[in-house]
């Protein structure tokens, strides 16, 4: 199988990754790529949000699958436009895809489908906000309707922040404050079998003891030791599949991966919001512990075959990644740095750790920074504290001028 991957992330490397271990795949591309994906795949130019350029790049590879990554080009249909040149694509169409990219729409079909949410309000004037944040009282929880790159969401106990926020937006979503943890849950689709994979936790905020500003994701961990062993069946059976049900039922049935993001909330599990694709930086945790080859099962996604698979394979083992960030990020980052360490990372910590590139580029012979999470350091170990270990012994060997990373990734729960 040829398989063509869209993006140039960290998310987009773990897939690569995953891909490139898996005896089908005969052929793997990626475009545009990164630095470290280079090393994976044969790296091609195209303007991710072209659906015209994609599907034509997909035609000249004679790709037998095309993998689209990042959330823009989805809402923007380039699986359209890649499904209407007659290729597989794993990845929703674009009406489909507005489940991430209209907060709105998906309050909408979590209604009709009696998915259990948070109570909101859409609003586009000062006034709606000003009474919607009065109903619910702080702490504050406003959401750019649109896509935001992880950074449209402020929780704060500050009214004129909330207030601020809900002002640089078209139209916001402001909703009641959801208590408890939060899990990360994907699941792999057709538009009529749903196939969920391990749950996994981010760290959203910048700092340690989830301080500072909201980023698009510091770090994660799967499995989740303190979930209730029964969560992916529950969530599966009153969250994931009712919600493919009723985008199906609407005549635009999703096909691709459903990422809830959940609270447990102390009257249950509330869904906080859904993706239209794989979440960073928990896909580099998930596919870490995927023993099922990756490509058959995002093909039979792609062809409507996914009730005919095997149940997927888990290692026992677990996972933990910790991003790497520029200078100054979640705010205008510093690029251009170099990157030191790479290799020693590979000759010393490899296979149980390694690194997967987020913003990187070849300048010059060395690998440089190129955006604001720039690494996800991974590794796996018998249990979370033996791969917190070996993630945090693989960071130090990584030198990157004026970076920052959170030093409690998992800590918590590999103490439990």
């Amino acid at each position: 199988m040829k398989v063509l991957v869209i993006g140039s992330g960290a998310r987009e490397h773990a897939l690569c990754r995953s891909l490139s271990l898996d005896p089908d795949v005969t052929a793997l591309y990626c475009a545009p790529g990164n630095a470290g994906i280079a090393e994976v795949a044969e790296l091609h130019q195209v303007d991710a949000l072209d659906g015209k350029a994609v599907a034509a790049l997909a035609g000249e590879l004679e790709a037998d699958l095309v993998v689209v990554g990042p959330e823009a080009p989805l809402v923007a249909g380039v699986a359209d436009a890649v499904r209407d040149a007659g290729i597989p694509v794993f990845g929703p169409s674009r009406e489909a895809a507005l489940l991430e990219g209209s907060k709105a729409f998906a309050k909408d079909v979590m209604a009709a489908a009696g998915v259990p949410t948070a109570r909101s309000y859409v609003c586009t004037t000062p006034e709606e906000v000003a009474v919607a944040l009065d109903a619910f009282g702080a702490p504050y929880v406003v959401k750019d309707d649109g896509l935001a790159a992880g950074k449209g969401v402020v929780v704060t106990e500050d009214a004129e922040a909330a207030t601020a926020h809900a002002a640089a937006c078209e139209r916001v979503v402001i909703e009641e404050f959801l208590d408890g943890p939060e899990v990360s849950l994907f699941a792999i689709t057709d538009g009529v079998s749903v196939v969920p994979l391990q749950p996994a936790q981010d760290f959203k905020r910048a700092l340690d003891g989830d301080e500072g500003p909201n980023t698009g994701g510091m770090g994660a961990y799967s499995p989740l030791p303190w979930a209730d062993p029964k969560l992916v069946e529950d969530v599966l059976r009153t969250v994931l599949q009712p919600t493919v049900d009723e985008m199906r039922r609407r005549g635009t049935p999703f096909s691709g991966l459903l990422y809830a993001g959940l609270a447990i909330t102390s009257r249950g599990v509330r869904v906080i919001e859904f993706n239209a694709r794989f979440g960073d930086p928990e896909t580099q945790v998930v596919l870490a512990r995927l023993k099922t080859p990756l490509a058959g099962v995002l093909l039979a996604a792609a062809n409507g075959t996914l009730g005919d698979l095997e149940p997927l394979r888990w290692s026992d083992d677990a996972a933990v990644t910790v991003v790497v960030a520029s200078h100054n990020y979640p705010g205008t980052p510093r690029t251009g740095d170099p990157i030191t360490g790479l290799d020693d990372v590979a000759e010393q910590d490899a296979p149980h750790a390694y690194v997967l590139h987020a913003g990187t580029r070849r300048e010059g012979g060395e690998t440089v920074s190129a955006g604001g999470r720039v690494l996800s350091v991974t590794a796996v170990g018998e249990d979370l504290a033996k791969a917190r270990e070996r993630a945090y012994r693989a960071l130090t060997r990584i030198g990157l001028d004026g970076s920052q990373h959170r030093t409690d990734i998992a800590a918590r729960a590999a103490d439990a």
